[in-house]
């Protein structure tokens, strides 16, 4: 059997849950937390196809303190004393493909990197080396092993030893400023209910994260985009002319402009990411009410809206009885407190 720990968005755990249950037949959730899931299968990590994760690791050792007043340093180094005694390898330590040549050790609690005694560093560095065969590399390695720390509310705290299986750069290193990660995306998504047959909108597609997630796993056969920052627009445009087939139409423009663009009542569902006043200010008020009377007209009876906003009732006073709030989910983005909401349409 293979022990996962995954990392998502907090706030998204009911869906995260259902999403593994949906793809993995045998598989056994040992810890569902905000933001982070420890689950088993048999299933290898290379054939998961999971798009909802922002990281994977594979489990070697996990460890509860129910001493709920643990210092996460003393829990850490006791962790990684605990596992070099053992003086035990296993498959995870051990197997590795011929690309990855070096590796580091991260020490995170409360996702805050933490610091531990050197000795310590060094002893574990030594025992990973060894049974591994990797080398040492603490600037820029192929793979990282992680001591991770968790305090959790009626729950005994966590410590878990673990190897990074995603090998990239953090999204916040790679992507422009204000747009969404793609496993975010991938999830306002699946929150719409898309399948192929659907016209989906996203008015403000910045640098295109949702209509490339529809595209690419949802293989949504018409998809309308629209920005009217030029930035971003010329991004958006170079993104998908890569692209051979002709199921996205893009308008460099603002929302407003898509009634002259766009038949009324011709679009299934609205998946954006519309401005909140974090990187442009906005008349808040008017602008929420003028968006949503464009989506009533360009929206069929019973379609659907997923949109991603500042998680306070100032923005639900501003929507029209003809929307129907399905529900609102409470995030934690890149640090900023947020919200999904999902409504269905009544356009009678």
């Amino acid at each position: 059997m293979n022990v996962f720990y995954a990392a998502f968005i907090p706030g998204l755990q009911n869906l995260i849950a259902d999403v593994i249950k949906e793809r993995l037949s045998d598989v056994k959730i040992h810890k569902l937390l905000d933001g982070a899931v420890l689950f088993e299968t048999v299933t290898d990590y290379d054939k998961l196809n999971f798009f909802c994760f922002n990281n994977i690791f594979a489990v070697i050792d996990v460890i509860e303190h129910a001493d709920s007043d643990v210092k996460p340093k003393t829990a850490l180094e006791k962790h990684i004393k605990t596992v070099v005694k053992n003086n035990s390898a296993c498959d995870v330590i051990c197997n590795n493909n011929k690309k990855i040549r070096t590796f580091r050790i991260v020490a995170s609690a409360e996702n805050i990197p933490a610091a531990i005694d050197e000795k310590i560093r060094a002893d574990a560095e030594i025992y990973i080396s060894r049974f591994s065969g990797l080398n040492v590399n603490r600037s820029l390695p192929d793979t990282e092993f992680w001591f991770l720390f968790r305090s959790e509310k009626n729950q005994n705290n966590l410590s878990v030893f673990m190897k990074r299986l995603t090998l990239r750069p953090s999204w916040e290193k790679t992507l422009h400023k204000g747009e969404l990660p793609p496993p975010f995306a991938w999830t306002l998504c699946r929150l719409a209910r898309l399948v192929h047959s659907d016209t989906v909108m996203d008015p403000f597609c910045g640098y295109g994260s949702i209509p490339d997630a529809a595209l690419k796993h949802f293989h949504i056969k018409k998809f309308i985009a629209c920005d009217n920052n030029r930035e971003a627009a010329l991004y958006t445009k170079a993104r998908f002319n890569k692209r051979k087939k002709e199921d996205l139409v893009f308008y460099e423009s603002d929302f407003s402009a898509l009634l002259s663009f766009v038949a009324e009542q011709s679009v299934d569902a609205i998946v954006t990411d519309p401005p909140w006043g974090e990187y442009r200010e906005i008349n808040k008020s008017a602008f929420y009410k003028e968006m949503f009377d464009v989506f009533h007209k360009l929206l069929k009876e019973g379609g659907r809206v997923v949109l991603l906003c500042a998680n306070n009732d100032d923005f639900l006073k501003d929507v029209p009885e003809s929307f129907k709030l399905e529900s609102r989910t409470p995030i934690l983005l890149s640090g900023k407190k947020a919200a999904v909401f999902q409504f269905i349409v009544n356009t009678m």
